[in-house]
């Protein structure tokens, strides 16, 4: 099976005070997953949310799946959000007074995909379910936001320290679920990461540093 451009950047730069990047250019494909690091600063994160259609850059496009999506209006971004993208946070942004269960549904019912409980035992959350999210663990927690953004469907993930407060084992779970997802689904992944071994379990690494993403 052909593996297809998801996303395509050109010449990405992004500057607030200071020049946080310029010149990056990126193509990540369906069935890949993409690492990239890089010192606190370096602009990792600020580059994720540009992919992820969270912030415009200062010049260059972002093409996923063929759309210019900063060319789009704003509910026409949303929507396209909704439906295609998946966006994992280290924070988990979960409602405290719903059942965990309620918590993935309400993604489901966002963008009109259905529960899919294989998620949920893959991940091993199936026991804790229909428990009040303030009474779980925060691993608990995290692995939640996972299967909620999951049932989404969605053709390209972007996590930002998505096991940064997981334990080992539990982080490599994760990461095997993920990437079992992409492969499963002709979707692709581009993660933003600390840890050394989780970054070397995707495809691609890219450092971030001194203005510019080079492979590793």
């Amino acid at each position: 099976m052909q593996n297809l451009p998801l996303l395509k950047t050109d010449n990405l730069s992004k500057s607030f005070d200071y020049e946080l990047f310029n010149s990056v250019d990126l193509t990540l494909l369906s069935r890949q997953s993409i690492a990239v690091m890089g010192r606190s600063g370096s602009g990792k994160s600020t580059l994720l949310h540009i992919l992820a259609t969270l912030m415009k850059p200062d010049s260059g496009s972002v093409e996923i799946m063929g759309e210019d999506i900063y060319s789009l209006s704003q509910k026409e971004l949303e929507l396209f959000r909704r439906k295609k993208l998946g966006i994992i946070f280290q924070s988990h942004y979960l409602f405290k007074g719903m059942s965990a269960l309620d918590n993935i549904k309400s993604a489901t019912l966002l963008s009109e995909t259905k529960l899919d409980k294989d998620i949920l035992e893959k991940l091993e959350i199936d026991n804790i379910i229909n428990k009040r999210v303030g009474d779980i663990s925060g691993g608990q927690q995290q692995r939640v936001s996972i299967a909620r953004v999951l049932s989404k469907k969605p053709k390209i993930i972007f996590a930002d320290e998505p096991t940064g407060n997981l334990d080992r084992a539990t982080a490599n779970l994760v990461m095997d679920v993920l990437d079992e997802y992409i492969k499963l689904n002709n979707a692709a992944l581009f993660i933003v990461t600390h840890d050394i071994e989780i970054a070397q379990k995707s495809q691609k690494l890219f450092v971030l540093n001194n203005k510019n993403l080079s492979l590793r």
